[in-house]
């Protein structure tokens, strides 16, 4: 292989509509412009031509002259990944694999794929590719937790069709890796390197500045924002003057700190997603999540409303001490606060989390190897108070209620503000995923 003209096809796969329904998911148009292949792509040494390739968006040509294919996939990514793999490895060009479902999956992904590389890429991926080219890979890859977050490379977003992410396109970004917190059923802070780290403000600031011109509203794509308040105001105080619209994720206390809500007013933000998980006391000490306060959730959302901050809800529903009528007294509870959005979510015992654990060690998991492998919600444990089945039934019927026409008349207000169009789009959407035919609750279209 030359080392002067080395040809490198980063994929970012689509997936299959169901287990038995191998129809690959396609879509038009996103809306998010995506951060994981404009970054591999920064990363990659300049003797590499590099060509990028979200499959939601486009066809792949598996007879493209290239000389490594790189693919980066979530679970729910990695059966069309490993067919994607086979293809182009039938054809002799090398595969190499990343992404959170190696991380917890490596010996299956290098079954598929020459080479995987497991946690972040910073510290393995120009590795992968000089061993690539030189044909001395390693099966498998793992990089050492960055310490810190610092200069890190500006992604190639000139690599990008950018037509195909709409007029309104929000461009997705990252200020920080890592969460503070041990949910119990949560997996992310493993793949995302275990220790809560933050870039320096004046660089994230610098990289926004660049990219504002594209598009002014940006999506922090992180488990937790506020996961260090101090570091959190002072980024927010550098996005002030920017005048941008973004959006993100922060736990539930940060939603009574009025001098980080007005802050975060003042610097643009016009949607957060909080994982408040239960309205139950009891149940949020189960899952350890004793911080998010159900007593005090009407006075959080008085606060994001007066200050005209558009939020969502996360759910979790299916542990073994839930009552009964929990599912409709949550939607009696978001009626009665107008809460513009929410997610409902089946337990699902990831891997890696002590929940997954547990569960496996007690057989209460259907089949290990399957979460998380197809979209929609799927229950994937043995529930103790109703079969696998009604649950998911539950769920979806949760669903249509919720963004039935009539509660979203009653929830959202006439939409003047961006903030109230913001939670508008949003229900239409989710509305349109409630009442499809596989009822699926992902988000492939952004």
């Amino acid at each position: 292989m030359s080392k002067t003209d080395l040809k490198l096809l980063i994929i970012q796969p689509s997936h299959y509509r169901s287990k038995t329904d191998r129809t690959i998911f396609k879509t038009k148009r996103r809306q998010m412009v995506p951060l994981a292949l404009p970054y591999l792509a920064a990363l990659t040494p300049r003797e590499w031509t590099v060509t990028l390739l979200d499959e939601q968006l486009e066809d792949i040509d598996f007879d493209v002259p290239v000389d490594v294919v790189a693919l980066t996939a979530w679970t729910l990514h990695s059966p069309r990944a490993y067919d994607i793999a086979a293809e182009f490895r039938r054809r002799g060009v090398k595969v190499i694999m990343g992404g959170p479902h190696v991380f917890f999956y490596a010996d299956e992904a290098a079954e598929h794929c020459d080479a995987v590389g497991v946690g972040e890429a910073e510290p393995i991926w120009k590795t992968m590719l000089e061993d690539a080219a030189a044909d001395r890979l390693q099966k498998i890859y793992r990089a050492a937790p960055l310490k810190e977050l610092n200069d890190l490379p500006a992604p190639r977003y000139d690599l990008l069709d950018l037509k195909k992410f709409g007029p309104f396109r929000t461009f997705a970004v990252q200020s920080s890796r890592g969460c503070p917190f041990v949910c119990d059923f949560c997996s992310e802070r493993f793949y995302l390197g275990g220790r809560y780290r933050w870039r320096p403000v004046d660089q994230m600031v610098a990289e926004l500045e660049r990219i504002k011109n594209k598009g002014s509203h940006f999506f922090f794509g992180e488990s937790n924002f506020g996961g260090k308040k101090s570091r959190a105001m002072e980024l927010m105080e550098g996005l002030v003057p920017l005048k941008i619209r973004w959006s993100t994720l922060w736990s539930s206390n940060l939603c009574l700190d009025t001098a980080f809500l007005d802050l975060a007013q003042r610097s643009g933000v016009m949607h957060v997603n909080i994982g408040i998980e239960s309205i139950d006391e009891e149940m949020l000490q189960g899952m350890k999540k004793g911080w998010n306060k159900a007593s005090r959730y009407g006075e959080m959302f008085d606060n994001l409303r007066r200050r005209d901050i558009s939020y969502s809800l996360n759910f979790i529903f299916g542990y073994d001490d839930e009552h009964p009528d929990v599912y409709d007294a949550t939607l009696s509870f978001l009626e009665a606060h107008k809460v513009p959005a929410a997610y409902f979510n089946i337990l699902t015992p990831t891997k890696g989390t002590a929940l997954f654990e547990r569960m496996k060690k007690a057989g209460r998991i259907i089949d290990p190897e399957d979460i998380d492998r197809w979209p929609g919600q799927v229950c994937h444990i043995w529930p103790k108070n109703c079969t696998p089945g009604q649950m998911e039934q539950r769920i979806q019927t949760m669903y249509r209620k919720f963004y039935s026409m009539r509660s979203m008349v009653h929830r959202l207000p006439f939409p003047r503000t961006r903030s109230d169009m913001s939670s508008w789009i949003l229900n239409l959407t989710e509305r349109r995923m409630a009442f499809s035919s596989t009822g699926n609750n992902d988000f492939d279209i952004y």
